[in-house]
């Protein structure tokens, strides 16, 4: 079945950078569009940042994060440099079972597979 782990989270200060990653197995993974999703405290989840299989990538906030993807490692990777408190929350990622899918497929009430999730505190 469908595995994803995230990894990288923690207690940073704002203006640090954090690198996370999502370790993906059960999947083919080069053929998924991936995607990372937050939800702050009190709050809804909500679409972060998405790769395509082919690496084409889309943003919530343009300049805030940077998406990646390791193929050969099932990884994909989620950058947030410059921190801030409102970065506070848990990143997870996920996916889509539909096949082809694309950036578009994307909305957290669209995906099949998520992860557990990891917590990212950014204090003042």
């Amino acid at each position: 079945q469908v595995q994803l782990v995230e990894s990288g989270g923690g207690l940073v200060q704002a203006g640090d950078s954090l690198r996370l990653s999502c370790s993906a197995s059960g999947l083919t993974f080069s053929s998924y569009v991936m995607g990372w999703f937050r939800q702050a405290p009190g709050k809804e989840r909500e679409f972060v940042a998405g790769i395509s299989r082919g690496g084409e990538s889309s943003y919530s906030v343009k300049g805030r994060f940077i998406i990646s993807r390791d193929n050969a490692r099932n990884t994909v990777y989620l950058e947030i440099p410059s921190l801030k408190p409102e970065d506070t929350g848990v990143y997870y990622c996920a996916t889509v079972d539909r096949s082809p899918s694309d950036l578009a497929d994307l909305r957290t009430d669209n995906m099949d597979h998520w992860g557990k999730g990891t917590l990212v505190t950014v204090s003042s």
